[in-house]
């Protein structure tokens, strides 16, 4: 799957999300994923609930075509901290 695809699942799955999705290094090279995704929908939300809403955004791909994601999420007031 291409990042900028998974980038716009993201981007318009979320309110106002910004992402940016690039590939880390995983025991079979390519497989992993990183993904940083700042969005004003994460305001009052525990960390847990913050994946939860990226997961719910990708669609269903988390188990079909991305085989790991490590995800970093932020309210635009922590990104800018």
């Amino acid at each position: 799957m291409d990042l900028s695809e998974i980038e716009a699942l993201i981007e318009s799955n979320i309110e106002d999300a910004d992402a940016e999705v690039s590939r880390t290094r995983g025991p079979h090279d390519d497989d992993h994923l990183g993904a940083v995704v700042v969005s004003p929908a994460f305001e009052g939300l525990s960390l847990v609930d913050q994946h939860q809403l990226v997961y719910d955004a990708l669609e269903g791909k988390m188990t079909r075509d991305i085989h790991a994601l490590e995800l970093k999420t932020y309210t635009p007031d922590e990104y800018d901290e």
